[in-house]
């Protein structure tokens, strides 16, 4: 039985994807889990939010299936780390390094508002790292649709 937030909407629109699955990485979310913490209106709104969402600093969400137990989120793939882990190993940034990832994250952020979008859980952990150490936001699970 599918969770019942995610029954009475249909699905976003499913993008064909022309790269690699080596730039994926995928989100195992268990239904049961869903059904637990009645998690079903977040999981669509984070559906919904991230897949309208296409910046450079914004994760992307490809696609999404579900099987009976589960339901699979295939996300732009960051392959650095937590802006929290990272910062916890190095102890503080540089003051370039700082501008570097707030640049980042305005960047993101202006883009989200301008799809009336409010991300309402920006934390380091939040905030992953791709190679080249560009911040990605990540995470809409708090996000907000506003159409004021």
């Amino acid at each position: 039985m599918e969770p019942r937030g995610l029954r009475d909407r249909p699905p976003p629109r499913r993008r064909q994807v022309r790269q690699s699955l080596s730039c994926k990485r995928e989100t195992v979310i268990f239904k049961a889990k869903i059904e637990k913490y009645r998690y079903h209106v977040h999981l669509r709104r984070e559906i919904e939010i991230q897949h309208g969402l296409s910046h450079p600093n914004v994760l992307r969400l490809y696609a999404w299936f579900h099987d009976d137990t589960r339901i699979f989120l295939v996300l732009e793939y960051a392959a650095g780390q937590e802006l929290y882990k990272l910062l916890k190993d190095l102890k503080h940034f540089s003051e370039r390094r700082a501008a570097m990832y707030i640049a980042s994250l305005a960047r993101a952020l202006v883009h989200c508002h301008e799809k009336y979008v409010i991300h309402r859980d920006i934390k380091p952990e939040n905030l992953l790292l791709d190679v080249e150490t560009h911040r990605m936001l990540s995470w809409m699970v708090w996000a907000r649709a506003n159409e004021n």
